[in-house]
């Protein structure tokens, strides 16, 4: 059977599986609550006519998080985490560096070099010698000093949007756990699914028209 075939075997039992409206919005829902989208998710409820699984209200911490996440402004970040849970930080050791590290990022990214060296040695460094499994980390953004241009060095994906987007994950997680909820969405549960099943069908060496582009992160 051609490459052509199978995508039409497999498309043809794609279109028998039952997948509703209703689950489609579930999913979507469960997604914009997760990831702390509230005013798209009180939107979305009067468009499709669906109840959101939680109270919106009670998003509205992860939301400023978020948002004094965006600005980079890291020493309000952990004024609202410590004013929301006072042991949150103390019980995640690696997210508080993340966090300590976004701060020397932001520094740096600043060019107020003097302050980041100094915020460096007495902030970063002791908690490296504490915590030996954010040494690879910490040698990492320390490497940020040694180059002029630092946002086009070999480490310059650490002052890139990604990496504040990465931590303020973290911090939305932990934010969702400490509130007893869900901490992944379950689109995200879904694709890891997917991508496993596909390593599944590949190392059987099935043919299928392999879905492309997805990530499992």
């Amino acid at each position: 059977m051609d490459e052509n075939s199978t995508s039409a075997v497999w498309m043809s039992r794609l279109e028998t599986l039952p997948l509703s409206r209703s689950d489609m919005n579930t999913l979507v829902m469960d997604y914009l609550v997760t990831e702390g989208y509230k005013d798209a998710a009180q939107v979305f409820m009067e468009e499709a006519g669906i109840q959101s699984p939680i109270n919106l209200e009670s998003m509205s911490d992860r939301i400023k998080i978020r948002e004094a996440m965006d600005l980079g402004n890291i020493d309000l970040v952990t004024q609202m985490i410590n004013d929301f849970d006072p042991e949150l930080l103390d019980m995640k050791p690696t997210l508080y560096f993340h966090l300590q590290q976004q701060k020397l990022i932001e520094l740096i990214r600043s060019k107020n070099i003097e302050e980041a060296l100094l915020f460096a040695q007495t902030e970063l460094a002791p908690h490296g010698e504490d915590h030996p499994e954010v040494l690879a980390e910490l040698e990492k953004t320390m490497s940020l000093f040694a180059f002029s241009d630092p946002e086009n060095c070999p480490f310059g994906d650490l002052l890139k949007p990604s990496q504040k987007h990465k931590v303020a994950g973290e911090l939305n997680s932990a934010v969702l756990e400490s509130q007893n909820q869900q901490t992944t969405t379950n689109l995200h549960t879904l694709l890891k699914i997917l991508h496993w099943s596909q390593d599944m069908l590949t190392q059987q060496k099935v043919s299928y028209p392999k879905m492309e582009d997805i990530s499992s992160e």
